[in-house]
C-alpha cells in the first residue's frame, strides 16, 4: 500500500491555483494511471488561455463548487458530485466562475 498525504506533495507551478499529483505514473511499475486533486479559486481557469489536450483519458469528480468545463467550441456546467470522462486528446478547459473555490480530483489514464 502506498499513502500520499497532501502535506507532503508539492504543488506544480500552474497559476492561481494549487494542483497536486498525489500519485504519478512511477509510483508502481508499468503505471498507467496518475492521480491528483487541484483546487481552483474564483475567477481562475486551467490552462490560462485557450485549450489544452492529455495524451491520456481524464477522468475526474468535482468535490466541491461549481464550474464551466469548455471541450472543443461547447461549454458545460458542472457542480459539486458530477463527474466527467474527458477522452485522450481531447481539448479542454475549466473555469471557476463560481464565489467559493471549486476542489476537483483527477486521474489521467494510460490507454495501453
Amino acid at each position: 500500500m502506498l499513502i500520499a498525504r497532501s502535506e507532503a506533495v508539492q504543488a506544480e507551478a500552474v497559476p492561481d491555483v494549487v494542483l497536486k499529483t498525489m500519485l504519478p505514473f512511477d509510483c508502481i511499475r508499468d503505471g498507467k494511471t496518475r492521480f491528483g486533486i487541484v483546487t481552483i479559486p474564483p475567477g481562475a481557469r486551467i490552462p490560462v488561455k485557450g485549450l489544452a489536450p492529455h495524451d491520456e483519458d481524464e477522468y475526474s469528480i468535482l468535490v466541491k463548487g461549481t464550474m464551466v468545463t469548455t471541450i472543443g467550441e461547447v461549454e458545460h456546467r458542472i457542480q459539486a458530485g458530477d463527474s466527467t470522462l474527458i477522452p485522450a486528446g481531447e481539448a479542454h478547459a475549466v473555469f471557476n466562475d463560481g464565489e467559493e473555490e471549486c476542489i476537483l480530483v483527477w486521474a489521467l489514464v494510460r490507454r495501453s
